[in-house]
């Protein structure tokens, strides 16, 4: 019986799926659920309900929390259920290293040379970037956000570079999203306007080393958040007792 009062009442009941793909499905509602933090980094996962509010049979739902366990959003445990896996910080690091290090090139590639309408395009992002600051839209800002530098990816044309950082875009939306803060929003809009500033002046160091320094500095605010939150990161206790723990190359 799907209802409001659900406790699950945040997924999106799927229209009328075909045989095929229940599980796909499912799947992707709830890694949407975890991505977005409506389930929560440790919360246990009624597998009874989530069939109930979606309308589907134990088996797809089996089937979508092996598959995000692959993915590192669920932890399953013989005899104790399913849980939405802690976010690692040593995972964020590497995932934060792999972008930096690949959006600092690619910025630089597309400013020497890019399309007719890559300005454009990111001048308009960053319009509504800035509309979604005003209204103190989170969700919005962070969908804005991940369009800003999946336009920069899109205009260089390699598609094993955009696969490589969408792979790590699951457990890093989930360690953003915590700090999302309004400061976090308009810092990271001055950033972008920076970037986008090299780019439009042609200077390609500068847009590589703005996209490095955007970076740096949501790691930096990271690495404090989580430092204060240990608790929900699931290498919390070495994070909080060992200063060493999260080293990053800054710079």
């Amino acid at each position: 019986m799907k209802t409001d009062a659900s406790p699950y009442h945040f997924l999106a009941t799927p229209a009328t799926p075909t045989r095929g793909n229940v599980t796909a499905l499912v799947t992707d509602t709830l890694r949407q659920a975890i991505v977005t933090l409506a389930l929560a980094p440790g919360e246990v996962i009624d597998k009874g309900a989530v069939c109930a509010r979606l309308g589907v049979s134990r088996f797809p739902v089996s089937e979508a929390l092996a598959r995000l366990q692959a993915e590192g959003l669920v932890d399953i445990l013989p005899q104790r259920g399913s849980t939405v896996a802690l976010v690692r910080i040593a995972d964020v690091l590497e995932y934060m290293l792999i972008r930096k290090a690949l959006e600092a090139e690619a910025v630089r590639i597309v400013t020497a040379s890019h399309g007719p309408e890559f300005i454009a395009a990111l001048r308009r992002n960053l319009g509504y970037q800035r509309a979604a600051v005003e209204l103190g839209d989170r969700p919005g800002f962070h969908a804005r956000d991940l369009e800003f530098h999946a336009i920069i990816i899109g205009d260089m044309r390699f598609t094993r570079v955009k696969a490589v950082i969408e792979n790590t875009r699951a457990n890093l939306d989930r360690a953003r999203r915590l700090i999302l803060t309004p400061r976090r929003l308009e810092v990271t809009l001055a950033e972008h306007g920076r970037i986008l500033a090299a780019i439009e002046a042609g200077d390609a160091a500068g847009a590589a080393a703005a996209m490095r320094a955007h970076v740096d500095s949501v790691m930096a605010e990271l690495i404090d958040f989580a430092r204060s939150n240990s608790d929900l990161f699931a290498d919390g206790a070495l994070l909080r007792d060992d200063p060493e723990y999260a080293t990053f190359p800054f710079g």
